[in-house]
């Protein structure tokens, strides 16, 4: 039966060894008993060793890493797009010895004081006659930064950072062949850090923009650029995470890529030769690469660039809110179900939102038929909106969502907030809550239009649960349990239908500012 097996499993193998297996076989005849007992059992466990090697063999192949890629031809097709940026900066001269004096108030100082001043003749040696008049101080280009950009088309536009340009005076771009252009700045956005350029030059190599929502998190990416000054310097690594919070209007891509002072500005390369980042940043506690990266996303960074080369600028949305993220407490205090939405806890007056009706207090969950999961998302699609739209906006109030049309204006400095005084008038009704920790007042008729507030009432003091909850004296309790209050006895007839052995959510402001407080009940 074993040299069956075998017999059978070489001729699947090839014809040859089936022709071999069946000498063996013949040979066997000739041999003596012991002997072929002993051969057979040789044979058995050559062949058990056999079939088990091979699954083996095959799942080791399935596992194994089939290679690290190489970047050679990536190299040779991106690299002639990517371009070294200098900065120039005027430097007023500073006198003769570069220290801001004129030639007489240096000998002035060496005569009656006795200052040796830097870079000046011997006192002792025959003097000048003086100058007549005094002449401008001229004026000097002096370096200034180092960066790095790219082609982003073939008429001589260039997509960089808005920090590498950022007070320079002069552009100087460097391609790759060495050709040098001044280069004119066509317009900066600080807040995405995207700038363009424009040098005069047709036929350059454009870089391909790739497609970010197509980027997966562990993809291999290149860098380019011209870190410490080494141009054309490639680096290369992985793609961390996607969707990185670190600021207001743009979910940074984090990488592993190395990137140093001089790579700022570009790009940020996928293994199909396409760009689908700037890179911009680092996290660092030196100065130097630490292993963590964040590159602006190219979707984000061409959106800006096609205003900037419109208009020079770029226009924003706002509808005049400030927002704080949406904890699970509150989610869960207010009945909200799940973790989402942006909470306004300000009201800018006159604003698109105040004229929309939205209030202090409500949940953002829905902008212009887009969700709102977390609050960085709200500024980020209001911004990109145009300004003048009129759009839709969806709030969760008091247990309930609530459609509201709002108009979006055109975003502006933020102004001020007036900080209202804590040392208003007290009027006489007063209520106090037993279990809350909590006593409080009406608001005065002056008070309330000075706040333009409907109702509310004041906190005259505060202790125990209110006070772990972050309650102060003088704040302004506009609901409580998701139920509005008038006035102090409006706040006792609520407080008194809440039930004490659960968490109560109380919507109150403080200054400009209104948000929630969890209170926990003392038992």
């Amino acid at each position: 039966m074993v040299f069956v097996a075998l017999y059978i499993r070489a001729a699947n193998e090839d014809s040859s060894s089936a022709n071999q297996t069946w000498e063996l076989m013949s040979f066997m005849k000739f041999l003596h008993f012991e002997t072929k007992a002993y051969f057979v059992s040789f044979i058995l466990i050559l062949t058990v060793g056999l079939a088990l090697q091979a699954p083996v063999s095959a799942v080791a192949q399935q596992t194994v890493v089939k290679g690290l890629p190489d970047f050679t031809e990536l190299v040779e097709q991106v690299s002639p797009s990517v371009v070294n940026i200098r900065t120039l900066e005027k430097a007023r001269g500073m006198g003769a010895a570069g220290n801001g004096m004129d030639d007489e108030t240096q000998d002035l100082l060496r005569r009656f004081f006795g200052i040796p001043m830097p870079n000046t003749p011997n006192p002792n040696a025959p003097r000048q006659a003086p100058r007549q008049g005094r002449s401008p101080p001229p004026e000097e280009a002096q370096p200034r930064g180092v960066g790095s950009g790219f082609v982003l088309t073939s008429d001589g536009y260039i997509m960089t950072n808005a920090h590498v340009v950022e007070g320079a005076d002069e552009v100087l771009v460097t391609l790759t062949d060495k050709r040098e252009f001044k280069a004119k700045l066509i317009g900066a956005d600080k807040r995405t850090d995207v700038a363009v350029v424009k040098i005069q030059a047709t036929g350059l190599p454009a870089v391909k923009v790739g497609d970010v929502s197509r980027l997966k998190v562990g993809e291999w990416v290149m860098a380019i650029g011209s870190p410490f000054g080494l141009d054309n310097s490639v680096t290369a690594g992985i793609v961390s995470a996607k969707q990185r919070d670190t600021g207001d209007y743009l979910p940074f891509i984090q990488t592993d890529v190395a990137i140093n002072p001089g790579n700022s500005g570009g790009p940020l390369i996928n293994m199909r030769g396409e760009v689908v980042g700037i890179n911009s940043q680092i996290y660092s506690r030196s100065g130097g690469f630490m292993g963590i990266s964040f590159a602006i996303p190219m979707d984000e960074a061409m959106r800006v660039s096609e205003q900037l080369r419109a208009n020079g600028r770029v226009t924003r949305g706002r509808i005049g809110v400030q927002i704080e993220p949406v904890t699970k407490e509150i989610a869960e205090s207010i009945g909200l179900g799940k973790v989402q939405g942006a909470l306004i806890n300000r009201i800018e007056p006159g604003a698109p939102a105040d004229k929309a009706g939205l209030e202090p207090g409500d949940v953002i969950t829905r902008f212009d038929t887009k969700p709102i999961e977390k609050s960085a998302d709200l500024p980020r699609i209001v911004g990109n909106t145009k300004p003048g739209t009129k759009s839709n906006v969806t709030v969760f109030r008091r247990g309930a969502l609530k459609e509201l049309s709002i108009t979006v204006a055109e975003l502006e400095p933020e102004k001020v907030a007036k900080q209202s005084s804590d040392t208003e008038e007290k009027t006489k009704s007063a209520a106090s809550v037993q279990g809350l920790g909590l006593v409080v007042v009406d608001l005065s008729d002056a008070q309330r239009s000075e706040l333009k507030l409907k109702g509310g009432v004041r906190v005259e003091s505060v202790q125990e649960a209110a006070a772990k909850a972050g309650l102060r004296e003088g704040d302004l309790i506009l609901s409580i349990g998701n139920q509005e209050v008038a006035n102090a006895k409006d706040f006792e007839a609520v407080s008194a239908k809440i039930d004490k052995n659960k968490p109560v959510s109380v919507l109150f402001r403080r200054g400009e500012l209104t948000r929630f407080a969890l209170i926990r009940p003392n038992r």
